[in-house]
């Protein structure tokens, strides 16, 4: 077989996925702190990129987005964007739009009198590590058993547990552990609240239970079984303790009014508020007003002043100018695609609303089945676009703040045919069902699924299992138990 060298010709289309268009990607899913640091690492790297003025006052009306098509083929509200110009450079458009939709019922929105700001109000919490370095000075005075204090009041987790042995904290500092024993010993039996510096739950309970002078060898034989009361299994009990059911009751309606957690009475370190990137309020037509969060939103604007003042000025190198070329090019994508992503967001949760007018109106039992499918096709995007434009994104509607994740929920089949249900409102009617249990009358899984279906929800009891276990509600047999146990506390 004969070798030959020949040259072809051939036309082909494919998509090179550069650094700015993975960046553009990556915007979408940022969640508002997670891009306002992205945004002020920018800053500090492109000279011609500058703060614009916050807030949105200033924003005027621009042509709207192409109107996304329901199902019927109707067109969806139209979204009006606002663009701020800024007279030293091109702004990045942080649009407030506001999108109106019709409904059907009634609601109550935000009345907007009398807004609360958390900045009013003065912050007289304290942290929980603050209470403890005050704990530990008051009793532990001065010099090396302070210095244990302190190095144990570092391991404290959020519930006022230390997380570390004695051994462990000794050999960091490089004392003896039973001085270390000695200090913590002393914190446990002082510190306020009782409780604190204990090691594991059971401890933490026994604290308390010895100071109020309660701690004797039955309650110490069930801290020791605590899965067994966690349980109810109190005839397992009994034969361990030897003590008599109203005794066992007794201690446990004593261990009930005791708190598992001391740590949790104080404010928390590296808590923070959510923002929500939007705000949805009752319109003055009885419709549903969508806006984009203005405080959520970056103002950076290209400052084409300064980028003349620096061509007109000296003369410059090839490579100031292939550096201020960049620069200029790479400022002008990120307020491109701030722009294109404030966009995206306020397009996706206008659709959002529209499909969940019932959720806004009566609730969780109003909530729809829908899919990231099903939205990406009305407002004509990718699937995977509208996947990251949901991801830790935040809305502020009149019956609270959801992530947008929330909304999307999978399709209960109708067991008469009808309309399918979300699997949030059937959850909500499975905890109304158990809600409503008396001791003598206690669903079993089947029994919930044998009612839902009487009300048209075609569910298996696995289904409904896994459900009321994502609730946190315990088995038929859990909850019986701890009815009993209740009845015969009382």
């Amino acid at each position: 077989m004969a070798l030959s060298a020949k040259l072809q010709i051939r036309q082909s289309q494919s998509l090179v996925m550069t650094p700015q268009l993975l960046q553009s990607i990556r915007l979408l899913q940022y969640s508002n702190t997670e891009l306002q640091a992205f945004v002020d690492t920018q800053m500090e790297r492109n000279p011609l990129l500058a703060q614009g003025a916050s807030g949105g006052d200033d924003l005027r009306p621009t042509a709207a987005s192409p109107e996304p098509r329901d199902a019927s083929g109707q067109a969806a509200p139209a979204i009006s964007a606002g663009n701020q110009e800024s007279g030293s450079g091109s702004a990045a458009t942080a649009p407030r739009p506001v999108g109106t939709l019709s409904r059907r019922g009634t609601a109550r929105g935000p009345s907007g009198e009398g807004d609360f700001s958390i900045e009013d109000v003065a912050d007289r919490r304290v942290s929980l590590q603050g209470h403890a370095l005050k704990e530990v000075a008051d009793i532990l005075g001065d010099g090396a058993a302070r210095q244990i204090g302190e190095a144990l009041v570092e391991h404290l987790d959020e519930s006022g547990y230390l997380r570390m042995s004695a051994e462990e904290i000794a050999a960091s500092l490089a004392l003896c552990p039973d001085d270390v024993e000695s200090a913590l010993t002393q914190l446990q039996e002082e510190v306020t609240p009782a409780g604190l510096f204990a090691r594991d739950l059971a401890e933490c309970l026994a604290i308390q239970l010895k100071r109020q002078n309660r701690f004797d060898p039955v309650i110490e034989t069930v801290l020791l079984n605590l899965d067994l009361l966690a349980r109810r299994d109190f005839s397992a009990l009994r034969r361990l303790t030897g003590e008599d059911e109203p005794g066992l009751m007794e201690i446990f309606a004593e261990i009930r009014g005791l708190d598992p957690k001391p740590g949790h009475a104080f404010d928390h370190d590296g808590s923070e508020a959510i923002v929500p990137d939007v705000f949805v309020s009752e319109a003055s037509d009885g419709g549903w007003q969508v806006e984009l969060n203005p405080d959520a939103l970056p103002r950076v604007i290209v400052d084409n002043t300064y980028l003349a003042a620096v061509r007109g000025g000296a003369p410059l190198s090839e490579a100031d100018i292939a550096f201020l070329g960049e620069c200029q090019q790479s400022a002008n994508w990120l307020v491109r695609s701030l722009d294109q992503r404030a966009k995206t967001i306020l397009k996706v949760a206008t659709e959002i609303v529209r499909r969940q007018d019932g959720f806004l109106t009566r609730g969780v039992g109003g909530l729809r089945p829908m899919t990231l499918m099903s939205v990406a096709e009305a407002i004509g995007m990718h699937e995977s676009t509208v996947s990251r434009v949901t991801s830790t994104k935040y809305i502020a509607t009149p019956r609270g703040t959801f992530e947008m994740r929330f909304f999307f929920t999978v399709a209960i089949a109708s067991a008469d045919g009808g309309d399918a249900h979300s699997a949030e409102s059937v959850k909500l009617r499975i905890k109304i069902l158990i809600d409503a249990e008396s001791a003598g009358n206690v669903m079993s899984d089947d029994d919930i699924a044998a009612v839902l279906k009487k009300e048209g929800i075609d569910l298996a009891r696995r289904t409904v299992a896994k459900y009321r276990e994502s609730l946190g509600i315990p088995s038929s047999i859990q909850r019986r138990r701890e009815m009993n146990a209740r009845q015969l506390a009382c």
